[in-house]
């Protein structure tokens, strides 16, 4: 896939979070035995019987950023979940062309975009965002279900409707509460996650998705239509093109 404005770092990081799922079995209901109720009605809406559980996914979206004001995106991105994730984009800001790209890859993240290719915007690395970007990838876990299955991930029923995932990237735990329709249709997801929205210093802020439509690639359904932002308020809007699952 072609990704704009990598630096090689983030070129190499995207090469290594591509990379094809090894052995991959193929998904039979049963698999999906042990998780909660929610859960399981989610995995068995998610996945067709007889796909392959495919683990990497790179994505094709455009969308609405809220950057001083609504702006149109369009972007690609690799995730490979409790590993890493590569989002690269292109806006507009002035009339002028702005593009970037966020990344998380073995404890290290990073937000770099640049004005005409040229003009930085926006250059950060360091702990915090490193933590701010794990809990991105932790949420995003949702855009490839077959993950669900991971030993590492550890479910926990909450009601008829809500379950939480609970597992650890790098050297932090999460728990991701997903909320399931009575359809298996995934409604929403949130988790707490370290960040600095309101610019008043990191702490921990509520962070979600609202799931408002999906679609089908390969015999995976995955939410294709969100909302995404530290609620209550969005700063995201995606609708996902496509979908290769590796």
């Amino acid at each position: 896939m072609n990704a704009p404005h990598l630096t090689p770092q983030a070129r190499t990081d995207w090469d290594l979070l591509a990379a094809p799922t090894q052995e991959a079995c193929v998904f039979e209901q049963a698999q999906a035995d042990h998780l909660p109720q929610s859960a399981r009605r989610w995995l068995l809406h998610a996945l067709a019987p007889g796909t392959a559980l495919l683990r990497t996914v790179e994505l094709a979206m455009h969308g609405t950023i809220r950057l001083g004001s609504w702006r149109p995106f369009d972007a690609v991105q690799v995730i490979a979940p409790l590993l890493g994730y590569v989002w690269a984009a292109t806006t507009h800001l002035a009339g002028l062309p702005l593009g970037g790209f966020d990344r998380y890859r073995g404890g290290e993240g990073q937000m770099r975009w640049r004005l005409l290719g040229r003009i930085p915007v926006m250059s950060m690395t360091g702990a915090d965002v490193a933590r701010s970007a794990a809990g991105r990838l932790a949420c995003e876990f949702i855009l490839t279900p077959a993950v669900a299955l991971d030993p590492r991930i550890h479910w926990k029923a909450v009601d008829e409707l809500h379950a939480v995932a609970r597992f650890a990237i790098d050297e932090e735990d999460f728990e991701v509460t997903l909320r399931v329709g009575p359809s298996g249709a995934l409604e929403t997801a949130s988790l707490s996650r370290w960040g600095n929205p309101d610019k008043r210093g990191f702490r921990e802020h509520v962070f979600g998705v609202v799931c408002e439509r999906e679609s089908v690639f390969d015999g995976v359904t995955i939410p294709s239509v969100l909302r995404c932002g530290w609620w209550p308020e969005e700063f995201i809007r995606i609708t996902i093109d496509w979908a290769d699952f590796r």
